[in-house]
C-alpha cells in the first residue's frame, strides 16, 4: 500500500501533490510562455483549471494514481501571478566550479506529471499541450521511469534520505509566508550519465563517491566516509546544528541506442537556500575545490527554479484578471551582504547569494 501523502498543519491551504511516493512513470515538462498578453492569460487559465484535466484523464484508470504538480518560474510569476511575490523565488543562477558547471536554462512553467501507467502521463500531457496551444513553447520534455527498486542508472538506491511522515511536510511546505502557505519551492536539473566511465570503476570506488553501499544501501561509517562523497556534501546543517532536509522526486530516463541516459532531478523544499547550498557544495565544493566526484560521471545540462503554489492559490489565479500581467509588487530592496570567498553569501531571506545574481542534484 502506498504511503499516504503528508499534508501541512491543519488549517493550512491544500498543497499540490508533490509529497506522494514515486510512481512507475513520470513526465517532466518545462515550457516558456510566448510574448503577448493573451498568451499569459491562456497559460494562467490552463494552470488554474489543471485539476479538472487531471480528473478527466485520471478517471479512465482509477488505480493509475495520476497527478500533476505545477510550478511557476520567477519571470512568469510577474506575468500571471498575484500582486505579491514568494520571498525566495528567483531565477536559477549558474554555478561554475573548478571542474564542473551547473547551467541555467529557460522555463516559465513546470508540469511534474506522475502515474502508475505511462499511457496516463502521455494522454495528460497531450491534452495539456492542446489546452496551452501556441501560447507556450516546450523548453524541455523528459519521459522517465522507475528503475527496479528505486535505483538510478548508476545502480544506487535514490531517495533514501527523503524525509518521511510529518517530517516530510515540515521540510517541504512553506509555513512562514502568509500569502504562500502550503506552497513549496522546486529546483529541476537534467543530468546525463557517462555509464561507460562509471561502470569501469570498482564497486568500492563507486561506493566511496556516493557514500553508501551499493547492494544494501547502507551509509558508510563516519570513519570511512569521504569529505567529498555525495552523501557528505548533501547533508546540510545550519549554525545551530539543525539538519535541513529536502524532498527528492528524481527519476531515470534513457535511450540507450542514442547514448542518451541519465537522471532528472527535482528537489522540493520550503526553503530554497537548502537546495542551493547542496548545489554549491557539489559544484563549488566544501571547502571550495572539494567538489562532488559524482559530477565526473554525471553532467548537468539544465537548471531552473520554480514556485509551486498551494492548490487553493493555483485555482485562484483564474480570478487574478488583467492586473496579473502588470509587474508584481516586491518588497523594498535590501543591501546585499558581502560575498565570501566562494562568491556566495546568505541573504536576510535565508537564501544564498547565488540565488540573487541571475540564474543541483540530490542522490541520497
Amino acid at each position: 500500500m502506498s504511503e499516504p501523502t503528508p499534508t501541512p498543519t491543519t488549517g493550512m491551504p491544500e498543497p499540490q501533490p508533490v509529497a506522494g511516493p514515486l510512481t512507475r512513470a513520470a513526465i517532466f515538462l518545462v515550457v516558456t510562455i510566448e510574448d503577448g498578453e493573451h498568451n499569459a492569460d491562456r497559460a494562467r487559465e490552463t494552470i488554474a483549471d489543471i485539476g479538472d484535466l487531471v480528473r478527466a484523464v485520471g478517471f479512465r484508470s482509477l488505480d493509475g494514481d495520476l497527478t500533476c504538480a505545477v510550478g511557476i518560474g520567477s519571470a512568469a510569476w510577474d506575468r500571471i501571478g498575484t500582486g505579491t511575490r514568494p520571498r525566495q523565488l528567483h531565477d536559477f543562477v549558474p554555478l561554475r566550479g573548478p571542474v564542473h558547471q551547473a547551467p541555467a536554462t529557460p522555463g516559465d512553467l513546470l508540469f511534474h506529471i506522475r502515474a502508475e501507467r505511462f499511457d496516463l502521463c502521455f494522454e495528460f500531457e497531450r491534452l495539456l499541450l492542446d489546452h496551452l496551444g501556441d501560447a507556450v513553447s516546450v523548453a524541455d520534455e523528459t519521459h522517465t521511469f522507475r528503475y527496479f527498486d528505486t535505483r538510478d542508472l548508476l545502480g544506487f538506491v535514490d531517495g533514501t534520505e527523503n524525509p518521511t511522515g510529518s517530517e516530510r511536510a515540515e521540510a517541504v511546505f512553506i509555513d512562514d509566508e502568509p500569502d504562500f502557505r502550503a506552497g513549496t519551492y522546486a529546483v529541476v536539473q537534467k543530468y546525463t550519465h557517462d555509464l561507460t566511465g562509471w561502470q569501469a570503476l570498482s564497486t568500492e570506488q563507486q561506493e566511496r563517491i556516493v557514500g553508501r553501499t551499493k547492494i544494501d544501501d547502507v551509509e558508510l561509517p563516519d570513519d570511512v566516509q569521504a569529505s567529498d562523497s555525495h552523501v557528505t556534501l548533501n547533508t546540510i546543517t545550519d549554525e545551530d546544528g539543525v539538519e535541513h532536509d529536502i524532498l527528492r522526486g528524481n527519476m531515470p530516463f534513457g535511450m540507450p541506442g542514442a547514448g542518451d541516459v541519465g537522471l532528472y532531478y527535482i528537489g522540493y523544499a520550503k526553503d530554497m537556500w537548502v537546495i542551493e547550498k547542496m548545489l554549491e557544495n557539489m559544484f563549488i565544493g566544501d571547502p571550495p575545490g572539494n567538489y562532488d566526484k559524482i559530477l565526473d560521471f554525471s553532467t548537468a545540462i539544465t537548471g531552473t527554479n520554480f514556485f509551486v503554489p498551494s492548490l487553493d492559490l493555483l485555482e485562484s489565479l483564474a480570478d487574478v484578471g488583467e492586473d496579473a500581467d502588470q509587474p508584481a509588487r516586491t518588497q523594498p530592496a535590501e543591501p546585499e551582504p558581502e560575498p565570501d570567498q566562494t562568491g556566495t553569501a546568505e541573504r536576510s531571506d535565508g537564501s544564498l547569494g547565488i540565488g540573487s545574481l541571475q540564474g543541483e542534484y540530490g542522490h541520497e
